[in-house]
């Protein structure tokens, strides 16, 4: 395996990868050849699967959720992401706060951590991480110079990402809050 294979795959970050590096032109390219109809695809005209050998009963499993749309609407859904801004927050420079913070998100919230991993920068303590969840992600954001945090809590299956907001805006005692839901990968019920 060359070396700028191996930097692609993250485990040879020493050296950086050759701009001569013939990348595919574009989808069609990276399957032209392929006979869709082995596997039982179906592609539309701009080579998108449009049908595949999947049934309904693998869906049974898929861990996708019914919920309710903006407008009302029961629909299925890989989960639900919240995208929170915290502003007038405190202590967002303090890792162990935001550790125990996160970890608190994930038990109140019903999902399972896998890893955190959180960065302080410096010189100004902003804090940038992660909370690895089998549901999902946790992510944040901080710039304590400004007394604001951006988190994302995106979790599937039964999990229940709204109630991170309150967790949050207590933790860090934020002035504003502004919280935004998300229905990812939406779809008919």
């Amino acid at each position: 395996m060359k070396a700028t294979a191996l930097f692609q795959l993250g485990t040879d970050l020493e050296k950086a990868p050759t701009l001569n590096a013939k990348a595919p032109q574009s989808r069609q390219a990276q399957t032209e050849g392929f006979d869709n109809s082995e596997v039982g695809l179906v592609r539309n005209t701009d080579n998108n699967i449009v049908q595949g050998p999947w049934t309904s009963s693998d869906h049974d499993n898929d861990h996708f959720i019914t919920a309710t749309n903006d407008a009302g609407v029961e629909v299925k859904c890989a989960g639900k992401h919240m995208i929170i801004d915290l502003w007038g927050a405190k202590k967002i420079d303090n890792l162990e706060l935001m550790e125990a913070a996160m970890r608190r998100c994930v038990e109140v919230c019903g999902a399972t951590l896998l890893h955190i991993h959180l960065h302080h920068f410096q010189p100004n303590g902003g804090i940038s991480g992660v909370a690895v969840l089998a549901e999902s992600h946790i992510s944040v954001h901080t710039w304590p110079e400004r007394d604001y945090a951006a988190f994302d809590v995106f979790m599937c299956g039964n999990s229940k990402p709204e109630l991170a907001v309150g967790i949050l805006a207590e933790a860090f005692q934020a002035t504003e809050v502004k919280s935004d839901r998300l229905l990812r990968g939406e779809t008919e019920a």
